[in-house]
This record gives C-alpha cells, structure tokens and sequence, in this order.
C-alpha cells in the first residue's frame, strides 16, 4: 500500500510541476536572462545562455533527462542531480542548495542562480557539453537577432 501512496504523490507532483512549466521563446528567455545578470557574467553573453539551454532543454523548464549513472537532469539548463540539485533519489552534493523539482517551473531565478555557481566553480561553461560542442567559439550573435538584447562580454565581470 505504501508503494500506491508514493506513486500518488508522485504522480500529484509531476501534475502540479508540469502546470507551472514554461516552454520560453527564444527572445523572452533572452529579456529574462539579460535581467537576471547573465549578459557578461564570467565573460559569457546572453548568446551562450541561450545557446545551451536551447540544446540541453529546448527552452523547456519542466524538461527532466534521466542518465544511465541513475542521476538525473533538471530544468532549462539540465542541471544534474548528483551534483547540483537534490531529488531525493540518488546521492547527491547538492552545491546549489536546491530541490531538483523546483527546477521544473516557470520561475528560473533558481535555475539562473545555479547555473552561475556551476561557471563559478567550473570557471568555465564547460561543465555543459552542449556548450562545448555547439556554442563555445560560435558566432552567438544569431541568438540574439530581433531580441533587443546585444551581446556583452566583460572578461573582468566576476561578481555574482
């Protein structure tokens, strides 16, 4: 009986996290990036913002990818449960402070907030693989076209 009871309020949850979900355009998600500081953040620009959570997510915020190691990937920018986030299933360092479902919403301050410490403690953007092979020494600019957002790179911006 404690299995139903789990898959119920599991169940409850997933309902309640895709209700709030979000599939951003590409120049809203680029307005709400810009606003949140991610524009010159660590030298990257709104461009490479835009670049990874479109190839790891699809812009998509309830977007969850499950890997074989059995963690899994949470939100626009797939950020992982062993090392960023905790879902409650698989161990994990949780160095951003956050459960993984809140993730999976609308409201990405979080996932914002997050994703900073990752090029934080990376001291790049390579921790995401997309960004590495799709974004990293592109021309970014297109992600940008029709926005009103320009890209701005300042290599001394270390604030966050």
């Amino acid at each position: 009986m404690q299995v139903w009871g789990t898959f119920v309020v599991t169940l409850a949850t997933l309902m309640v996290v895709t209700v709030d979900a979000k599939i951003y355009e590409r120049c809203e998600l680029a307005r709400r990036l810009e606003k949140a500081g991610l524009n010159g953040f660590k030298g990257y620009t709104v461009g490479d913002w835009l670049c990874v959570a479109h190839y790891e997510s699809g812009f998509d915020t309830s977007f969850v990818d499950h890997n074989p190691d059995g963690s899994s990937e949470y939100g626009i920018f797939q950020l992982n449960s062993a090392w960023w986030c905790n879902n409650g299933i698989t161990p994990t360092q949780n160095l951003c402070h956050v459960n993984c479902n809140d993730l999976l919403n609308r409201h990405i301050l979080d996932d914002i907030m997050c994703a900073k410490r990752v090029v934080t403690l990376h001291k790049s953007m390579n921790a995401w693989d997309s960004w590495s092979r799709h974004c990293s020494g592109h021309d970014l600019s297109e992600w940008l076209k029709g926005c009103e957002v320009h890209l701005k790179k300042d290599p001394g911006d270390t604030d966050w």
